[in-house]
């Protein structure tokens, strides 16, 4: 018989890590020989305290609104490079574009089918199920990382039927 896991899953408001101030993430650039570009300062003000885990082309939208002229490529790379720099993780949830989390601590996601929005959801426990994964009935898998997605209706949307 398979070994059963109870896990507890909690939302991480009161635990996650958001993302630098415009300040600081524009010292880190520095740091790495990067320039700090007006386009950039806005994206990074764009960033900050967002917890709506944001596609390049949701970011650039917002971004073009205030700044026009700014381009789509200036987006990706400055993205591209604060994943590199670990400010912030890339997300595939299987939805579509990928999201972009400023949240690096460790967790997985939740993702409501009504109106698409996307948690941070802490789950303890979940590391113990790398001693328990089997392929094919007895063939082990040794996981290097895991990405939980539970898809379902956020408290908003449950409120609303």
């Amino acid at each position: 018989m398979p070994n059963l896991h109870e896990l507890l899953i909690f939302n991480c408001c009161r635990y996650c890590v958001v993302v630098k101030s415009p300040t600081q993430l524009a010292e880190v650039f520095r740091s790495q020989g990067l320039k700090v570009t007006p386009q950039r300062t806005l994206l990074f003000a764009l960033l900050e305290d967002n917890t709506t885990h944001p596609t390049a082309d949701g970011l650039y939208a917002k971004a073009s609104a205030q700044m026009p002229g700014i381009s789509l490529r200036t987006v990706y790379t400055t993205l591209t490079d604060l994943v590199e720099m670990g400010e912030l993780q890339a997300v595939c949830l299987g939805s579509g574009a990928t999201r972009f989390d400023p949240n690096v601590d460790d967790h997985h996601h939740g993702v409501c089918d009504a109106c698409g929005a996307v948690v941070d959801l802490y789950v303890a426990g979940a590391d113990t199920l790398a001693d328990t994964l089997v392929v094919n009935g007895d063939v082990r898998f040794a996981p290097i990382s895991a990405s939980i997605v539970f898809r379902g209706t956020c408290a908003a949307c449950q409120q609303n039927t």
